[in-house]
């Protein structure tokens, strides 16, 4: 199995069925969980020094942080139903306590960060979902947190792709700091399927091939782009 895929594990006592961290990615700035909670279950989750988006992939919730609440938030029960999220962004320092008022699944995203920015919700009309490639290669993709988005180093997107369609053409890079060509990043995609016993195929390589893999992605599947 390639070390870039993180396949989904069963949910363990927590919630929990992905956890990246820059220990396991092999890499400097980006982490990444993926938790599954039932009806009336609640958690809490804090990061020191790391700025968090919080992202409702489905289902509906409470949501607190130290200052600040919000009440039955999520709209959608399938990522597929074509609707923006709800997010809940938060500085380092700043705590987020989640009510399950369904079965819900929720994404959460960390980067170090030093508190530029003040806690907020972000709602699915702050959101946009925008056409890219023609043919084939069309996919749809929702910005979350992007560079026009207050953030210190955290993007966050959604991508639709329609069945059969390739979803990153053509093949780019962002393994350089040259903005506004080019960014470094450390990416994570989670992957859902529909149907969930589907396959998709996502390539990972270098222009030097030291890292050259072609992963066989299941739903809920992680693959790691360093």
């Amino acid at each position: 199995m390639s070390y870039l895929h993180s396949r989904p594990s069963n949910v363990d006592d927590k919630g929990c069925i992905q956890k990246i961290t820059p220990q396991s990615a092999n890499w400097q700035y980006i982490s990444f969980e993926v938790h599954q909670l039932v009806a009336g279950q609640s958690k809490s989750f804090c990061s020191a020094d790391q700025e968090t988006c919080m992202v409702i992939v489905t289902g509906l919730a409470d949501v607190a942080t130290d200052n600040e609440s919000w009440t039955n938030i999520g709209e959608r029960m399938t990522v597929f139903e074509k609707k923006a999220p709800y997010s809940v962004y938060t500085p380092p320092g700043d705590s987020l306590l989640v009510t399950a008022n369904t079965d819900l699944e929720v994404a959460i995203c960390k980067a170090p960060a030093v508190g530029k920015y003040p806690t907020r919700l972000i709602k699915p009309e702050d959101c946009s979902y925008v056409p890219r490639g023609s043919g084939t290669n069309q996919r749809h993709v929702c910005n979350i947190l992007f560079p026009d988005q207050e953030a210190e180093k955290l993007l966050v997107v959604e991508v639709i792709t329609p069945d059969g369609n390739w979803s990153s053409y053509p093949p780019h890079k962002h393994d350089t700091d040259n903005l506004p060509q080019e960014s470094a990043l450390e990416e994570t995609y989670y992957h859902k399927l529909d149907p969930q016993q589907g396959f998709a195929f996502q390539r990972v390589y270098t222009d030097n091939r030291s890292i050259d893999e072609t992963i066989s992605v299941e739903h809920n599947s992680v693959v790691m782009v360093p």
